[in-house]
């Protein structure tokens, strides 16, 4: 398996982003989360490059993508979406498949609603588009987009702290003993560059629109039925186990499956998604 790391010229930013595989095998597209980068899939892109074509790239603002202040790039998901979008169409994509975690789900949803021709299905690692996944972990998030001007800052401001980036990895992990601690380090000298914490405020802000584009998203399952697995981390608590379960409700053929997780399942349970995964995509109607 050769990986390659590449840089893309889009919209006048460097977007960066991993590729392995056979460009003529079918396509499988990782969106990352917050506050990680396509670091998130290194070991999953090796696992299935010996099948399939990989493509994990790096928001504006993340990893080793071209981070402007944020008083100059309009920080939204909708911008994030553009961008990324934009950049597939420059590699000639015109049917994958998609895998989303966290911040993944809101970029990957809005690329699906605007060319749902090209989905030929969906992972969704902790990609939440209910309600029902929404946990008590957002409750300071909301008073912020019902009075952006005047709710209080500082639940938000204290996810950006050494501690708060250690958390993410080991909520929710039956052996902590097993997360490697390499890849939350990088999240935090990244996140801690100057600049970042503007970033991730405007983000944050945004996210909001994500949780009103939910009805919409769920529209698209319901009229496109496009094949969906969900392997999540049942002890996640941003996200529960209630936003898995919640896509059954509109693809009823959508293969659920609830691991012995946390947020970052892929740290502790990688063989057995990657696996999970490469059945999903052998069994795929059209491939991508």
């Amino acid at each position: 398996m050769t990986l390659r790391y590449r840089t893309a010229v889009i919209d006048g930013l460097d977007v960066f982003y991993r590729e392995a595989g056979d460009p003529s095998a079918p396509t499988l597209v990782l969106l990352h989360g917050f506050p990680t980068s396509s670091i998130a899939y290194q070991e999953l892109i090796s696992e299935l490059a010996d099948e399939f074509h990989l493509i994990a790239p790096d928001y504006p603002g993340f990893g080793h993508s071209s981070a402007p202040a944020a008083a100059e790039f309009a920080y939204t998901f909708d911008r994030l979406a553009d961008v990324v979008g934009t950049l597939l169409n420059s590699l000639g994509l015109r049917s994958y498949a998609l895998y989303v975690h966290d911040y993944g789900a809101p970029v990957g949803f809005r690329l699906a609603v605007r060319n749902p021709e090209r989905i030929a299905g969906i992972i969704t690692q902790n990609g939440n588009a209910y309600e029902e996944g929404l946990t008590p972990f957002w409750e300071p998030f909301k008073r912020v987009w019902a009075d952006p001007a005047g709710a209080d800052l500082a639940p938000l401001l204290a996810t950006f702290t050494p501690e708060a980036t250690r958390w993410q990895y080991a909520h929710g992990v039956p052996d902590v003993f097993l997360v490697n601690p390499d890849k939350a380090a990088l999240d935090q000298a990244l996140l801690d560059r100057p600049g970042s914490h503007e970033i991730q405020l405007a983000l944050f802000r945004d996210y909001g629109t994500n949780v009103g584009l939910y009805p919409r998203w769920q529209q698209y399952l319901r009229e496109h039925r496009p094949p969906l697995l969900a392997v999540w981390g049942r002890n996640d608590e941003i996200f529960g186990p209630d936003g898995a379960r919640a896509f059954a409700r509109d693809l009823p053929d959508a293969r659920v499956h609830l691991l012995d997780a946390g947020h970052f399942a892929l740290e502790t349970r990688g063989r057995q998604i990657a696996g999970l995964v490469r059945d999903f995509l052998r069994g795929l109607p059209d491939r991508p």
